[in-house]
């Protein structure tokens, strides 16, 4: 489910599930990578739970040990002043605070926010001389593959800071991946999905992620988002999203 309204992708057409019960996303502790992703509050930049967590990142693993993957639907401007708190819960900060200071996006989002590119990447600046990966080890990228299990997390709001997550088949669908799972809400946009170890989706994609409370999108994760990760993890200038994005109801 979106962190943002849903947006109408007109002609889509959910898949079927195959399987008669559907599982239901519950709370854990926490979810190996995971994190949520605030704006900083005023009392010294700390978010704090109910406060103004918007969307839920993942550590990736990467050469310069220092990125998130997320939800492209989730940020905006230059993706500054987002802070990133890994493994919360319960009101607790386990590994801190962390900065965001630049952010990567597909071309194809940038100029008309195609839902198959709905994906980030965020550099994390260094943190008491470490790097994010130092503390919180990223997971790699891969292919998504249908019909496999895979597990799907993100932080929804008002969940006392534990994250929700589920384990449900893969299905391949028009403009990415889905699976059906209920339970998830606003605030896991952005959520990583993990399959045999390793990030094969976030939350988003068609309609931001799913308009309707039993199903979950992501963008395909392929050659073009294993092409932005090198792109961000070279280390060069970020990108600046228009502030024009949209969304409408479902």
């Amino acid at each position: 489910m979106a962190a943002l309204v849903c947006g109408v992708l007109l002609g889509f057409v959910a898949p079927q599930s195959a399987w008669a019960d559907e599982p239901t996303a519950y709370p854990v502790e926490t979810v190996p990578a995971a994190g949520a992703l605030f704006y900083p509050s005023a009392l010294g930049g700390v978010p704090r739970l109910g406060g103004p967590h918007f969307c839920s990142a993942g550590v990736v693993a990467s050469p310069s040990r220092d990125l998130l993957v997320t939800a492209a639907h989730c940020v905006l401007g230059p993706g500054a002043l987002i802070e990133f708190a890994p493994l919360l819960h319960d009101a607790e900060l386990p590994d801190g605070v962390w900065t965001v200071t630049d952010m990567y996006i597909d071309p194809a989002w940038q100029q008309s926010f195609d839902p198959r590119h709905d994906v980030a990447f965020l550099r994390i600046a260094p943190r008491d001389g470490k790097k994010i990966e130092d503390v919180v080890p990223g997971l790699p990228l891969a292919a998504p593959r249908a019909g496999e299990p895979v597990t799907v997390s993100g932080y929804p709001l008002g969940s006392g800071g534990r994250p929700l997550t589920c384990t449900a088949p893969l299905e391949a669908v028009a403009d990415g991946s889905a699976i059906h799972c209920g339970g998830f809400g606003e605030g896991t946009s952005g959520g990583p999905w993990v399959q045999n170890g390793q990030v094969v989706g976030v939350i988003g994609g068609p309609e931001q992620g799913g308009c309707t409370p039993d199903v979950e999108y992501s963008t395909p994760f392929g050659p073009d988002v294993q092409a932005l990760l090198g792109r961000a993890a070279a280390g060069g200038k970020g990108d600046v999203l228009p502030i024009g994005f949209l969304a409408n109801d479902c």
